[in-house]
């Protein structure tokens, strides 16, 4: 079956293009990004050999719908998606920080907890929890956002402020959003039945100094999602919780000595564990849209996506 990799367009206008793990952005001459998801998997900040069928088409469409969703609380900058892999938006002045934040003690958190860690990114954590309990309120843990493939680290809130990473007067305003956007997306998955545990979101100034949350929103590759039939008991039995996330790659690749370290290989993938992977996102996007998922062509995914988008173009310039 066709995936997307990697990408090499040309459209009219163009200026510059940035390659991250998973997207590929296209900066054009009127500010506008296209932004292209490409069906790459990325685990402990390193991207996997093998791509998962329609991965790219379900974090681009779920994002689409969740800044659609969440569009009265907080501004953002997409514009249109001509394409199903495909955002095209404002250009924007990145701020250098992931805003994350967390519910529930899991993950990266949990893996800290259980080192003996009680204070995340100078944030305190209670004694006495067990992985997966939920926190008293949700908690923003930042870290900071890394270049050219190297690790995320985690970062306080005043450490930002003492390093001028981000401006006091903006990085409130990170916060109300942070929250406000955990919130709507917390009752949106109880509506579908999910738990959202933890996400993260990024945020970028635009040329007239408007702060706009950007790149996705509320994804698998971003977000945590438990289910919530059954989470209570799970938890008294101390048992793992159900969970819709990209955590359950990283579960795999730990069992086969993969954390991303050095000197650590990355254990093949077959073709099975590849299509449950797929099939995995795939009950994502339906279980947190509530709509069918309908597989675009992939004849020649590449070439699809050229033509869409460059008939966008022609139409904004006509």
């Amino acid at each position: 079956m066709n995936t997307i990799n990697e990408t090499a367009f040309q459209f009219p206008g163009q200026k510059a293009v940035y390659k991250g793990k998973v997207r590929e952005v296209y900066t054009l001459e009127n500010d506008l990004l296209v932004m292209i998801a490409s069906d790459r998997l990325s685990a402990f900040d390193v991207i996997l050999p093998k791509q998962i069928p329609f991965k790219g088409q379900i974090l681009n469409q779920i994002a689409a719908k969740m800044m659609k969703d969440t569009e009265d609380l907080v501004p953002n900058w997409l514009v249109a998606n001509p394409d199903e892999n495909v955002a095209v938006g404002h250009a924007c002045e990145p701020f250098k920080v992931e805003m994350v934040i967390r519910g529930y003690l899991s993950g990266h958190a949990a893996r800290e907890y259980s080192a003996g860690k009680r204070v995340l990114c100078g944030v305190a954590m209670p004694e006495g929890m067990k992985e997966n309990d939920q926190f008293p309120e949700p908690i923003i843990t930042p870290s900071t956002k890394a270049d050219n493939g190297a690790h995320d680290e985690d970062i306080s809130r005043e450490d930002i402020l003492s390093k001028g990473i981000v401006s006091e007067e903006d990085y409130l305003v990170l916060e109300k959003y942070t929250r406000a956007l955990f919130q709507r997306g917390s009752e949106i998955a109880k509506e579908r039945g999910l738990i959202l545990v933890d996400t993260k979101y990024e945020f970028g100034k635009t040329p007239a100094g408007e702060i706009v949350l950007i790149d996705e929103i509320h994804t698998p590759d971003s977000s945590r999602y438990f289910y919530s039939d059954g989470y209570e008991e799970r938890q008294e039995r101390g048992e793992k919780q159900k969970q819709l996330s990209k955590e359950f790659v990283r579960q795999w690749l730990i069992e086969n000595g993969f954390q991303g370290k050095e000197g650590q290989e990355i254990p093949e993938m077959s073709t099975e564990k590849i299509t449950e992977i797929s099939n995995r996102y795939i009950e994502l996007f339906e279980q947190i849209t509530g709509d069918r998922f309908v597989k675009a062509d992939t004849t020649n995914v590449a070439k699809r996506i050229e033509t869409n988008v460059l008939n966008f173009l022609n139409e904004q310039n006509a």
